[in-house]
């Protein structure tokens, strides 16, 4: 069924936009300090919280695919959706009670649970919701104000930090706060699409993952993320821009924070307008922008012989971030069926794992053979593949899979 043309953004993806803020800006001010708690307070080996850190982001990616197949299954992507919020507000309270690593633990797996759950319905339901012609402001909307949550979180922590003294469990108190009012918002604010089901005899067709399934996302939604994963590849971890500016321009440690704050103003500055103009020119050209984005941004990092020059390198990383996340799943929304649509923006954030798991392989690899300049040279090689492969399928792309 065709939506109707519309200009203004649905109230429901306002809400989803101001409920992902509220959820950032909690776990900023969390996870912000959370290693330095654990580290310090309860007297946990750094080895330990690492090796626990891959396998809570490995558990959030798993639980990001599974949701998006449920939320296909069950046509109620809300209801999947407030699951996800309320395990994130436990996790939050568990934080708070956290005296002992056991408590800590687990809040830390049902946090990962929680935004697993709700992450890939939350933009499965954008993708529902968005009107045609507005579909990339709709998802650059969504972008732009979460991303704008982690940025204000990290302000907020530190405001937190310094008038409770360093006082750890009542930070994480306060941060309980905003994902409840999140939840609130989801709870009263936000629609379900209210899709009409597939029916044979009057009874719904569910949608459990079967290959035919995969098949019916098409060739070139798989071409897409073929794409996506070499594209992805490419990106090195913000904690490797942190160490490039303190390491080799002596940046002060005390104002690390400038790099993410950075990045992240920038990443939300620009999804929604490029989101915006993506619905009247094209979303495939952006999306080859934001790769040539992140081939000059690597030029930057480099390159780069002062601090100044280093910080528009983290300026256009930021850019092409905003840019190529919006992109992507406003291209899945076009292209997926729409009773598979959790489904396909699941798969995109699992292949989004592998890459960014073998982007620091390879990134760490650079590193240790050669210096950080071969990192970001390696990482615009890989960008340029991207874009070359953008280029040569680009007309493939533009079909879309028969329902």
């Amino acid at each position: 069924m065709m939506k109707k043309s519309q200009t203004r953004i649905p109230a429901s993806i306002w809400a989803i936009g101001f409920a992902s803020m509220l959820l950032n800006i909690s776990a900023v001010m969390i996870f912000g300090i959370a290693a330095l708690y654990v580290k310090q307070i309860l007297g946990v080996a750094t080895g330990i919280v690492l090796l626990l850190e891959g396998f809570f982001e490995a558990l959030a990616y798993i639980m990001k695919l599974f949701s998006g197949v449920i939320s296909d299954y069950l046509r109620k992507r809300k209801l999947v959706m407030v699951w996800g919020f309320a395990l994130t507000v436990i996790a939050r309270l568990f934080f708070a009670l956290s005296s002992s690593f056991g408590v800590l633990l687990t809040a830390r797996i049902l946090d990962r649970l929680g935004n697993g759950i709700q992450s890939t319905p939350r933009d499965a339901l954008v993708g529902d919701l968005a009107p045609e012609n507005i579909k990339g402001a709709c998802f650059g909307l969504r972008q732009s104000l979460a991303v704008a949550g982690s940025f204000i979180g990290g302000f907020v922590g530190i405001w937190c930090m310094v008038s409770t003294n360093q006082n750890f469990q009542t930070v994480f108190a306060v941060a309980s706060v905003p994902a409840f009012l999140g939840l609130l918002l989801v709870l009263f604010f936000v629609k379900d699409s209210h899709a009409e089901e597939v029916t044979v005899d009057k009874k719904p067709i569910r949608h459990p993952i079967h290959l035919s399934d995969l098949k019916r996302l098409g060739k070139p939604y798989w071409i897409l993320m073929g794409i996506a994963l070499v594209f992805m590849s490419a990106r090195v971890g913000e904690s490797v821009l942190v160490l490039h500016a303190t390491g080799s321009f002596n940046l002060d440690q005390s104002f690390s924070h400038a790099i993410l704050i950075l990045y992240n103003v920038m990443n939300s500055l620009c999804s929604y307008p490029v989101g915006y103009l993506s619905d009247k020119f094209g979303r495939y050209g952006f999306l080859g922008l934001s790769f040539f984005i992140l081939i000059l941004a690597d030029a930057f990092l480099g390159f780069a012989e002062n601090l100044t020059t280093m910080m528009i390198g983290v300026a256009l990383w930021g850019i092409q971030i905003g840019m190529s996340q919006s992109m992507f799943l406003s291209l899945i929304a076009d292209h997926v069926p729409e009773d598979l649509r959790g489904t396909g923006i699941g798969f995109f954030y699992l292949i989004s794992a592998a890459a960014l798991l073998l982007a620091g392989g390879i990134g760490g690899i650079a590193e240790h053979m050669y210096d950080q300049f071969a990192t970001f040279i390696v990482s615009g090689a890989i960008s340029l593949v991207a874009l070359l492969m953008l280029a040569v399928f680009h007309k493939t792309l533009q079909n879309k899979p028969s329902c």
